[in-house]
């Protein structure tokens, strides 16, 4: 029997777990500085609470948090995260910009069958399996994770319904490629003249992107109100109770007249929430209620989202990926796969590695990273990860599920 059962306790504790791991990440102790170069806030957010599940002091599987926050929560993080898209500004970063961050999405969504198609030639058991454990379904995670972010990824673990333990490999294999490849771009950063030179690059519009973000931010930023935050919520679970309402009505009836379109998982409500969640808030996005990014609309969807994250722990095994280490192989060759269509696109068009590096980031690592790395090139240009990074939730629910269904039609 696990020690802690009521719900009101162990959500208090996944919220003091959070407190420490984001305090710390920001401490200036050389320790925690030394130790948050090595390992990413994500990871603890799942691998902590993961630790009270091992050790029997709260059972993860039998508890209503897990619904309540996928249901909840997650829809209406989607709708935060998008709603501070302002596609006119990201239309303004120039074509070479775009290109690389949809080139950088179509690289994840080709180079996930790819790598299973690639993987199955020599090793046919390591992309196989069935029903939950079917390792497309886990592969479909890791691209709305690569695409999107974590809100992303939970969603497409729904959709897939995969399981527990194959999503915790996923993670695994996603948490150590990412963390490879930023380093390797922050080293890019450092060398990025030169790389210019090999790319033959026009760097003249970075200037113009600096100044314009500046801008854009300092238009937008305020201190919240009471009102403000009412808006922000109302926009959020509003929504989401739409989503709800869209995935009650489209599911069963799809279900009862195109019952063939269930391998789509078109016949599952979740699947609805979180397209209508997702479109929900790219619509308010052309209104006024964009406006409430400035006063702090996405930070507060990230505050849902690692509320999700932290109660997806609980049901996490984060060593399942020993289970099946030539998964981080299949990953490997998926983001080489990445890797090469940003390269020669980039070289095609002539794109400054700023825009190779924030679009590629801004797929792999979204808003927690992008801006870190654009900020490596210049401190001024870090809403430029940010506004990629946000443009990465928008699509990163269709382009995830494309990617999925894709995967799911060359598996062995």
């Amino acid at each position: 029997m696990p020690h802690i059962e009521n719900n009101a306790i162990i959500l208090g504790i996944l919220f003091v777990i959070l407190t420490f791991i984001f305090e710390t990440s920001k401490s200036k102790h050389p320790f925690w500085q030394k130790f948050y170069k090595f390992v990413p806030t994500l990871l603890l957010c799942y691998f902590i609470p993961s630790l009270l599940n091992s050790a029997g002091i709260v059972d993860g599987n039998n508890n209503e948090l897990y619904f309540i926050a996928s249901r909840y929560l997650l829809p209406s993080s989607l709708v935060l995260f998008t709603l501070s898209i302002d596609l006119k500004t990201f239309l303004r970063l120039g074509t070479k910009a775009n290109i690389m961050m949809l080139s950088a999405t179509f690289g994840i969504i080709i180079g996930g069958p790819l790598s299973i198609m690639i993987v199955s030639i020599f090793s046919p058991e390591t992309v196989g399996g069935v029903g939950p454990d079917a390792v497309w379904r886990g592969l479909a995670t890791l691209a709305g994770d690569w695409i999107g972010g974590g809100a992303n990824q939970v969603a497409m673990k729904e959709i897939f319904n995969v399981s527990d333990d194959l999503f915790s490999a996923m993670i695994t294999v996603s948490v150590i490629i990412y963390g490879i490849w930023m380093a390797f771009l922050l080293y890019g950063a450092g060398i990025s003249q030169k790389l210019d030179r090999w790319l033959n690059a026009d760097t003249t519009a970075i200037d113009q992107v600096k100044e314009k973000m500046e801008k854009f931010q300092e238009e937008i930023a305020r201190i919240p109100d009471f009102n403000d935050l009412i808006k922000i919520l109302a926009a959020a679970f509003g929504i989401t109770a739409i989503a709800h309402f869209g995935g009650d009505t489209i599911a069963p009836f799809i279900q009862k007249q195109f019952l063939q379109l269930q391998k789509f998982s078109l016949t599952t409500g979740f699947f609805w929430i979180i397209i209508i969640a997702t479109s929900g808030g790219l619509l308010l996005s052309f209104t006024k209620l964009r406006n409430l990014e400035g006063a702090g609309a996405s930070k507060i969807g990230s505050v849902f989202m690692y509320i999700l994250v932290a109660i997806l722990g609980l049901k996490m095994n984060i060593l399942a990926i020993f289970e099946n280490p030539c998964l981080l192989l299949v990953g490997v060759i998926w983001i080489v796969i990445h890797i090469i269509v940003i390269v020669i696109v980039g070289k095609l068009i002539k794109a400054p590695f700023f825009f190779m590096a924030v679009g590629s980031q801004a797929n792999i690592g979204g808003a927690a990273s992008a801006p870190i790395v654009a900020a490596a090139f210049h401190p001024s240009l870090a809403p430029v990860g940010v506004l990629l990074a946000v443009l990465g939730y928008a699509i990163g629910t269709y382009g995830a599920w494309l990617c999925g269904i894709l995967m799911q039609a060359v598996a062995p």
